[in-house]
């Protein structure tokens, strides 16, 4: 048994983690695995505070999107969470505390300054166990790593209210960036012959330019409807079961809490070809995620819509691999791993 600085008796593996106390607008996965984790006994978890991190006892740092720590809304608040985050990172080093890093992306963020790039590769040879989110995540040779997969959304969901399915309808939901391709989507689908077809775009824009260009992009074709507004729970779950198909076009795709969000609301995606989402066809079945080569056409569309058809009313994907209790427990075998790894060092 230990004790915190305020004299708190403490007991089993603590665990700080790098997000705050979840609101609305979190992202479900964290919240999902904050509940998964804190379900285990033996284990406390604390989500973020700068006086949490800074000034209390723990026995791992789990970091998920670590250019988080480092940025800010203006230059004076950006320059403090930097100060902020080396600070920690040298309480971590001065006290042997691991950090646990989940690598949700590939690259570093994009239009980052060189402080900020110069804090995150700090972090990075820092960390002591990396957890990628499927088995293709390439990793430094010879890093310490642990494969967890990302939860399925299917108690997330389950409160909300579904929509009657719409006969040719194809959705898109989700935060809407240049890389996701939502223009291209816009394009091809106004090569769809069918006038019965229709889409149905739903997402927070990144900005003004691009809300402009899906706007033009739209204009004369009546069957797009675009709402750019952060959608809520419900208003995703009503999106996505109104439609036959979910598609996203991301023009580059490698970890999708998209498509497991569709998938886990019984709907067939269509998305980039590649060796990920093969994966994923041939784990949840192959019917379920329809997949393009190159550029999206019409054609892609109008054939992944003819297959959703033939999905057995019904039917669901097999999420079987990504309970989310399956996952709670495999972070901390995790935690642990990393506590003992860095003992050894």
């Amino acid at each position: 048994m230990e004790r915190d600085d305020e004299g708190e008796a403490m007991a089993g593996l603590i665990v700080q983690q790098s997000f705050p106390e979840p609101r609305p607008t979190t992202n479900p996965y964290l919240v999902m695995l904050r509940d998964s984790i804190k379900e285990l006994p033996g284990v406390e978890l604390r989500t973020f505070s700068w006086r949490n991190a800074l000034t209390r006892r723990f026995d791992v740092f789990h970091v998920h999107w670590p250019e988080i720590l480092v940025s800010g809304h203006s230059p004076l608040k950006k320059l403090v969470r930097q100060a902020l985050t080396l600070l920690l990172v040298g309480k971590l080093a001065v006290t042997r505390t691991p950090i646990v890093r989940t690598v949700h992306n590939l690259d570093l963020p994009d239009g980052i300054s060189r402080r900020e790039r110069w804090l995150l590769r700090v972090i990075d040879r820092r960390t002591t166990l990396r957890i990628r989110l499927n088995p293709l995540t390439p990793l430094p040779e010879g890093a310490p790593f642990e494969t967890i997969v990302h939860g399925h959304y299917r108690g997330w969901y389950q409160p909300f209210e579904r929509s009657p399915r719409v006969p040719e309808r194809l959705a898109y939901v989700g935060l809407i960036r240049r890389y996701k391709g939502v223009d291209a989507l816009l394009a091809a689908f106004r090569s769809v012959g069918s006038a019965d077809a229709t889409l149905t775009v739903g997402g927070k824009p990144s900005s003004d330019d691009l809300v402009a260009q899906l706007r033009a992009l739209a204009a004369d074709d009546p069957r797009i409807a675009l709402h750019f507004a952060f959608l809520s729970d419900a208003e995703l779950v009503s999106a996505v079961t109104a439609a036959e198909l979910v598609v996203l076009p991301y023009r580059e795709m490698h970890n999708s809490g998209g498509a497991l969000s569709a998938l886990s609301l019984d709907r067939p995606v269509l998305v980039p070809d590649n060796d990920v989402n093969r994966m994923l066809a041939a784990e949840v079945g192959e019917r379920w995620v329809s997949r393009y080569d190159g550029d999206l056409t019409g054609a892609h569309l109008e054939a992944a819509l003819a297959a959703a058809k033939d999905i057995p009313e019904g039917e669901r994907p097999d999420l079987s691999r990504r309970e989310w209790d399956d996952a709670g427990r495999a972070h901390v075998a995790a935690y642990r791993r990393a506590i003992a790894l860095l003992r050894r060092r």
